[in-house]
């Protein structure tokens, strides 16, 4: 039985490269695409660009989103617009559920785009040790996990709630986790990543480069066509009917390795000083005036600042070659890309 599939986040970063890149992926057959829009003119986009068709959402109401999918037929879910929220996930899980009742299909999917730093020190998951996306534990760790970040791991127990819910309802849950992604986007929205944006808007601000961590720190890293291609990995495979690992099993980083975050610093610092952005290229280390001083550019409390630029996660990607995904750009290429990343974001924020 064909797939009709919901992408949100079109106009975000990572959503609206998946929707640009989605003609070549040559994927195998399905019904309908889907994207979810806020506005006329992103209506025109997915219809013009993508040859999506745009679906408008109420998302505060329940009934509207459930409404919204059963109407449709939707079977395979994309979510990729708030990784906190834990009520609009439940609910499009439960709608997923009806389609699959009413349809009388076998298999109905909801992925859900998490990030790397839930999966870090910032929620006490180990740091100490090689941690695989494919470790039997992970399910365990985030639903116990007691970090010094309460909003992460919170989120981190979102995805438990994902994962448990579609158990529940006989829908299949994706965990997808995006760590540092740079490169410029390629959808008709935001052309910028999230991580990137952090470190390059506090070094703005406070004119040098402060650090959170020591120079051992390391963090994943994916250029944005990688981050991409695991997308699209996933979703031929479902479409394929090869079943793919999902639920306590479904965890998928998207990710060529690891970096130092002094490293990134340093390369991030060179364009910085050259640009005049920044007034020495020496990387400091962050006391109490810095991080409050941090906090407003990165609009959030002080507490936060440290999750935003830095961290230990050694998370690294090994189910998603499982699918035949491999990363084509090495985790060094990043420093490679550091100038050019530099002047995307001064452009665009």
């Amino acid at each position: 039985m064909s797939h009709n599939i919901l992408i949100t986040g079109a106009s975000g970063y990572l959503g609206g490269t998946l929707l640009a890149r989605w003609k070549e992926a040559n994927l195998p057959a399905y019904n309908k695409l889907y994207a979810l829009i806020r506005t006329e003119e992103q209506s025109k986009a997915v219809k013009e660009l993508y040859d999506a068709e745009p679906v408008k959402i109420d998302l505060s109401s329940d009934a509207d989103i459930e409404q919204a999918i059963t109407s449709r037929d939707i079977s395979v879910i994309y979510y990729l617009i708030d990784a906190l929220d834990d009520r609009i996930p439940r609910v499009m899980i439960r709608a997923l559920s009806t389609v699959k009742s009413k349809s009388g299909r076998q298999d109905v999917h909801f992925l859900f785009t998490t990030g790397a730093k839930i999966f870090s020190s910032h929620t006490g998951l180990p740091s100490d040790r090689e941690l695989l996306d494919t470790d039997e534990q992970l399910y365990e760790l985030l639903k116990h996990a007691e970090g010094p970040q309460p909003l992460l791991v919170q989120a981190g127990k979102t995805n438990v709630q994902v994962i448990e819910e579609g158990a529940s309802l006989g829908v299949r849950s994706y965990i997808f986790a995006p760590c540092i992604v740079y490169g410029k986007g390629e959808g008709f929205g935001n052309p910028i990543s999230i991580q990137t944006v952090a470190v390059i808007r506090a070094a703005k601000k406070m004119r040098r480069i402060y650090t959170v961590d020591d120079s051992s720190a390391t963090w994943p890293v994916c250029h944005i066509y990688d981050n991409t291609t695991l997308f699209l990995s996933i979703l031929r495979a479902i479409l394929s009917g090869e079943n793919p690992s999902h639920g306590k099993d479904g965890f998928y980083l998207a990710a060529s390795g690891l970096v130092k975050w002094h490293d990134l610093y340093r390369a991030f610092s060179k364009r910085l000083l050259e640009r005049g952005v920044i007034d020495d290229d020496t990387i400091m280390p962050a006391d109490d005036a810095a991080l409050e001083q941090m906090a407003p550019v990165l609009k959030g409390m002080k507490s936060f600042v440290p999750a935003e630029i830095g961290g230990r996660c050694t998370f690294t990607a090994v189910r998603g070659h499982g699918l035949g995904w491999k990363a084509e750009y090495p985790p060094e290429h990043i420093f490679e890309a550091a100038g050019e990343e530099v002047d995307l974001v001064l452009q665009h924020s």
